[in-house]
């Protein structure tokens, strides 16, 4: 179960740190948009933390059963 546990967070950590990341570069590459340094990183934490709440629900049953080999 530990394992389980530890490789869930480590995948939907990353997703979740992608898709801030993705946010970050979108934000930066819009050169029409004024965006401060605060909005900025501010709506990269908010994205980071959605991700969080929405992947982490998905990942950990789908890691359990293919862990378990359970079809």
């Amino acid at each position: 179960m530990k394992n389980v546990v530890v490789i869930s967070a480590v995948i939907y950590t990353g997703i979740s740190l992608l898709a801030a990341g993705l946010f970050l570069l979108a934000t930066v590459s819009a050169r029409h948009i004024t965006v401060s340094s605060v909005e900025r990183f501010g709506g990269a934490a908010w994205v980071f933390f959605l991700m969080m709440i929405i992947t982490m629900p998905l990942v950990m049953p789908a890691v359990k059963k293919r862990i378990s080999g359970g079809s």
